[in-house]
C-alpha cells in the first residue's frame, strides 16, 4: 500500500467497510474471492500477489 500511496481509507468501500478493512490489515479476517477480484481490477496487481497463505491473528 505505502508504494501506491494508499491509506486504508482508500480501501473502505472496496472491499468492505472501516472495520472489515482493519480486520483484514491486521490479518484477523482474510479476504474473500469477491474483494481479491475488486483489488486486482483497481489496483491493477495479479490475484495471485492477493491470494497467498498466512495465518490469521487471534
Amino acid at each position: 500500500m505505502e508504494e501506491m500511496n494508499l491509506k486504508q481509507k482508500d480501501l473502505v468501500g472496496v472491499i468492505g467497510g472501516k472495520s472489515g478493512v482493519s480486520e483484514i490489515l491486521n490479518k484477523k479476517k482474510k479476504m474473500t474471492v469477491e474483494m481479491i477480484r475488486e483489488l486486482e481490477l483497481i489496483l491493477h496487481i495479479s490475484a495471485s500477489v492477493l491470494v497467498s497463505n498466512y495465518k490469521l491473528v487471534n
